[in-house]
């Protein structure tokens, strides 16, 4: 979609294409193992007690020794 070869500005093309900038140079990390463990963790929880909020889910988590 971007060509940073082209002769028009990769600015000029993002804004022709209606994207932000920024989502031309962003480019995807890898989450390490034990981050995926822990939103797993955060998910189950969440679908356990849906009305808890980040504050409530922290210290389920701590409860549980994670």
């Amino acid at each position: 979609m971007i060509d940073r070869g082209h002769a028009l500005s990769v600015t000029k093309q993002a804004e022709a294409a209606g994207i932000a900038r920024g989502t031309v140079y962003y480019l995807p990390r890898l989450v390490p193992a034990a981050g995926l463990e822990l939103m797993r963790q955060i998910d189950r929880l969440h679908l356990e007690f849906p009305f808890a909020g980040a504050r409530m889910l922290r210290g389920l988590l701590a409860a549980r020794g994670e």
